[in-house]
């Protein structure tokens, strides 16, 4: 019961308000992306189009408020290459043999990249950006506690059914992408118990792709662990805390983790089936990439042409990266890895001590994002899951970082109380004061940059 009424509130109360606040609908619309209660609570909660109430409620709010801010800045380029792969898809479902399929695809992509370009605009100031991540983590953590319960409980439901029609890699994958975001959420709060939650739901996503015993998740855990660790300032608190959260994850892993683990680093006839089974399908999607290398055989048509290749028909490529250059070629994988990449190069530098930023949260924003996607990049080479929504909203993350700094003048931190980002928009209709926008803010170089400057009303 608690799952239906929490369903109803927000889809038809964010939409209500999103008419006028959007920000709140394009919250409530993430975090049904990623919590998804048809999938947690099947028994009281019917299948219907919740998401798609709350996303054509904050659409109409953003269309009717003047879509909020046009002057990207430094964010420009994640949402050029972002369209770019869009359009690409585009291209490429023309060209393809079954239309309804690859038109299917197009519609799912826009369904995830739409919300990117309306939170861009939405995002005008650092309590916005600060909730954004904070429903994020929230929403991937709790899916991660009910995992947990059902795990301690005798039932290991994420191994066996998955969740919400993924199967336990696929799932670990989105565990992975939201663990670096918890645990540095975590570390830049100063109220104990925020504090507390953030590295609690950190524990619950490591913990929760330890027993799915998804090799590439864990993997890509680990090597997202290393990078957090390059990235983390070297203070004894935060040095502290980072030890003890390794040694927590060392001590959940069990003998039965660590022997499939250690299964992904055998060689030869000591591989498994399922390891050698993945280097098999790369092979054969390389073949198809070479037959179609520009437009590529079309968007979702790997599987029609795996049992030309000796495969079950329907199989996937177990990679999102090679079954996207095989379904959409070389130039749409680029164009996608570039929308994560070059956000990850622009945050690179912020995350140093040393960097010069407005609010010291700028800082822990781009070592959530960069260590969130650094795991995504690495366990998406191991499934094909190209419908998967929140890297795209982590990465929105760090462009909001990013334009957000292009736009606010330097100057000293401030409190932040999350909770503030969801106050309407001022009587005078002139918007966030707190955004710092103002023409005077920007350099002559930005406001070239970016001549589409619209009117903050939301």
């Amino acid at each position: 019961m608690k799952g239906l009424l929490f369903t109803y509130l927000l889809t038809y109360g964010g939409a209500a308000v999103a008419l006028l606040n959007p920000f709140v609908g394009l919250c409530v619309y993430i975090a049904f992306s990623i919590i998804k209660p048809d999938a947690m609570w099947p028994w009281s909660v019917p299948p219907g189009q919740y998401s798609r109430t709350v996303f054509l409620a904050t659409l109409l709010g953003w269309l009717l408020s003047g879509f909020g801010v046009l002057r990207l800045g430094r964010a420009r380029m994640p949402l050029l290459l972002l369209a770019g792969f869009f359009f690409w898809c585009v291209l490429s479902a023309f060209q393809a043999p079954d239309q309804a399929l690859a038109w299917a695809y197009v519609d799912s992509m826009l369904k995830m990249h739409l919300p990117v370009l309306v939170g861009l605009t939405l995002l005008n100031s650092l309590d916005r950006l600060r909730t954004l991540a904070w429903v994020i983590v929230v929403s991937q953590g709790y899916v991660a506690f009910e995992l947990n319960l059902s795990y301690l409980g005798g039932y290991n439901a994420l191994q066996e059914q998955g969740f919400a029609g993924m199967d336990n890699n696929s799932a670990a994958i989105a565990f992975v992408t939201g663990l670096g975001m918890a645990f540095f959420l975590g570390m830049n709060e100063t109220v104990p118990w925020r504090k507390g939650v953030c590295y609690g739901f950190a524990a619950l996503l490591a913990h929760a792709i330890l027993f799915s015993f998804s090799r590439g998740g864990m993997l890509a855990m680990g090597l997202a662990a290393i990078v957090g660790f390059i990235m983390l300032p070297k203070r004894p608190s935060y040095v502290f805390s980072f030890a003890i959260a390794m040694l927590i994850g060392v001590s959940l892993a069990g003998n039965e983790v660590r022997n499939r683990l250690s299964t992904a680093f055998a060689q030869g006839e000591q591989r498994d089936e399922s390891a050698q089974s993945r280097l098999d399908l790369w092979r054969d999607c390389w073949d198809l990439i070479k037959k179609y290398p520009v437009l590529g055989a079309g968007p979702d048509h790997w599987p029609l042409h795996a049992a030309d290749y000796g495969w079950p028909a329907g199989k996937e490529a177990h990679s999102l990266w090679v079954q996207n250059a095989a379904e959409l070629g070389i130039p749409g994988v680029l164009l996608l890895l570039g929308f994560y990449g070059w956000t990850m190069a622009a945050l690179w530098p912020l995350a140093k001590e040393s960097s010069h930023v407005p609010d010291p949260w700028y800082r822990d924003a781009a070592r959530m994002v960069v260590t969130s996607l650094v795991g995504f990049l690495v366990s998406a080479q191991f499934v094909s899951l190209e419908a998967l929504e929140i890297p795209y909203y982590v990465t929105l993350v760090g462009a909001g970082s990013l334009r957000l700094l292009t736009l606010q003048p330097e100057g000293p931190p401030r409190d932040l109380d999350v909770e503030s980002a969801f106050d309407s928009h001022d009587e005078d209709g002139e918007g966030d004061e707190s955004a710092g926008y103002d023409d005077s803010d920007v350099s002559d170089e930005d406001a070239d940059a970016a001549p589409l400057a619209g009117t903050l009303t939301v």
